[in-house]
């Protein structure tokens, strides 16, 4: 582990200033204590229901996420800069939105390869000449952020469509503070409860024009069947609205209604949970029994708001990833304070070269994938999978990009063997709405129990942890 940057100890063997209280208590606490917690803990979560699904694992339709008991520290000053990025991020990429949406002038500058858009999978044309109310169409976002030194944070990934775990930050934060309150209360901690309501309010300030003082809102969901479901019904009790599913719901003069049993009731906004091609029979998939025929129309009439709106993820492409630097200068005339991971596109004949002669030593992707599926990380891969993916890489070397292999940085773990260092991820969760743009301090740190492994993602093993930023 000496090659990736501990979050809590120093090499020259000191403790870094965040973590020294936690360092002294896990030097006075058994692992037996430890081990007492954790089922605590895990009792805890259990009792709650907090679950995810895990598609095509019959012994796995509900499963608990991994919850780290021993939390993960940002000071304020790492959390100071971090947020300034995200911000002027996600500000450029609700801009580059309303432009290839709209005039596409980023497109004629020659920034962006315009079939990468206009061929793009998540491309919307139906899209085209809509406009969202104030131009935005990521009202909820979530960046996962990696870190590889005590300055260095990069951004790995841009979640833009239906970006999941807020529910799990919040539980492990009240989780946390159950089983060691001591602990929580030797640290001035900034809160992240508040999400919920900050959430309603994003969402209440881009309803249409034309609702009432207090827009009706819902939580549209696929089912219970979706890996996500828990965290549905969860934001819906806490936001104090209604969770609906497509049958719900049905139009009638572009104008989205709720069946209740107190007769129809206008919907202003939805916060959809499910992908776009589902989202409406009569515009997208036709066999699609998720969704509400005539969503489209009454969104294109300016009736309903749709978050995120439809066609947003083609800015959280993995190929348009490798843009954004660009897509900032461009739109903001600013360098980016969070820079990309660096990035080899497949599709240029130079980048394909330089990726096949190093595979073993890189991590490929497809630009589509996302929870950790579809992917090779070089240096854990067998000779026959390398080959596998080289194969896949020269017939549609468009589909993949490639990256280094990361030194991502490690925190405390307790495990099946102690305390040890283990890779981490994080995903704060940024808010867009027409009052500005927040940030919730902290997000969901993700940790890869294995030791060993760089993939942190649930649905391949990982857990999660509390994250604390200091005051």
């Amino acid at each position: 582990m000496a090659d990736f940057f501990d979050e809590m100890n120093g090499t020259d063997g000191s403790t870094r200033p965040a973590y020294e209280i936690i360092k002294s208590w896990l030097d006075g606490v058994t692992p037996e204590a430890l081990r007492a917690r954790s089922r605590e803990a895990e009792m805890l979560f259990r009792r709650i229901g907090i679950t995810f699904a895990v598609y095509g694992d019959k012994d796995a339709e509900e499963r608990l996420i991994p919850f780290d008991i021993i939390p993960r520290v940002l000071t304020a000053a790492e959390w100071t800069a971090m947020s300034r990025g995200l911000e002027q991020r996600v500000r450029a990429l609700n801009m580059f939105l309303a432009d290839i949406y709209g005039t596409g002038e980023i497109i004629k500058a020659g920034i962006i390869p315009q079939e990468l858009i206009y061929q793009n999978t998540y491309f919307r044309p139906e899209m085209v000449g809509v406009r969202v109310p104030h131009d935005i169409y990521t009202p909820v976002c979530g960046i996962d952020i990696v870190r590889v030194d005590a300055d260095t944070f990069y951004v790995l990934e841009d979640n833009l469509r239906t970006p999941s775990g807020v529910s799990y930050m919040l539980e492990n934060r009240e989780v946390t503070m159950r089983i060691f309150p001591d602990l929580f209360n030797e640290h001035v901690i900034q809160p992240v409860e508040q999400y919920p309501n900050e959430l309603l309010d994003t969402l209440q300030s881009l309803a249409p024009r034309t609702a009432p003082r207090e827009p009706t809102v819902v939580i549209l969901t696929p089912g219970q069947y979706n890996s996500a479901f828990y965290e549905h019904t969860f934001l819906a009790d806490r936001l104090g609205v209604e969770l609906v599913e497509g049958r719900d719901l049905f139009v009638r003069d572009d104008v989205v209604y709720m069946r209740t049993t107190e007769g129809a009731m206008r919907v202003d906004v939805i916060y959809r949970r499910l992908d776009d091609d589902f989202l409406d029979p009569l515009a997208f998939r036709p066999d699609s029994v998720l969704g509400v025929p005539g969503l489209l129309s009454a969104f294109r009439a300016g009736n309903v708001t749709v978050a995120n709106a439809m066609g947003t993820g083609v800015a959280d492409d993995k190929a348009v990833y490798t843009y954004v630097p660009d897509i900032i200068k461009f739109y903001l005339g600013e360098e980016p304070i969070l820079n990309n991971v660096p990035t080899w596109r497949c599709r240029e004949p130079d980048s394909l070269a330089h990726v096949l002669d190093n595979l073993p030593d890189l991590v490929v992707k497809t630009v589509s994938g996302s929870g950790g599926y579809g992917m090779l990380v070089g240096p854990a891969s067998t000779k026959e999978q390398i080959e596998e993916f080289r194969a896949k890489l020269k017939h549609d070397p468009d589909e993949f990009i490639a990256q280094p292999t990361l030194a991502l940085s490690t925190c405390p773990t307790f495990v099946q063997d102690g305390i040890a260092p283990r890779h981490v991820d994080l995903r704060p969760f940024v808010l867009t709405g027409s009052k500005g743009i927040k940030t919730v301090p902290g997000g969901l740190t993700r940790v890869a129990l294995k030791e060993g492994s760089l993939v942190v993602n649930s649905s391949q093993g990982g857990g999660t942890k509390d994250t604390w930023v200091l005051a």
